[in-house]
């Protein structure tokens, strides 16, 4: 995308059941929302957590057992950690 020109929004359409579509309109109506602002927020968030849930790695028994102790014996805040902490997610931004 060329410099200085923002991203157009596009469509989505999926279909529902009239009872999904009242279950929704419901919700969103509850929170003021549009029913497409509400979809759209809670497939995000869905999104989000299914792709932060595909981390896997795997470590050595000793490496295991170190980070384990890290866990019950975690170190103490430093102004790195509090600054990374507050680091915005790539999606918030």
């Amino acid at each position: 995308m060329p410099r200085g020109q923002t991203p157009q929004a596009v469509s989505i359409n999926i279909r529902a059941k009239p009872r999904q579509r009242d279950l929704i309109d419901q919700a969103a109506a509850r929170q003021g929302r549009s029913r497409s602002d509400f979809m759209l927020e809670a497939a995000c968030r869905e999104a989000e957590d299914f792709l932060l849930d595909q981390a896997f790695f795997t470590v050595d028994a000793g490496t295991f057992a170190k980070f384990q102790a890290l866990l019950d014996n975690p170190l103490p805040p430093t102004d790195r950690l509090r600054r990374l902490l507050k680091t915005q997610a790539p999606w918030e931004a």
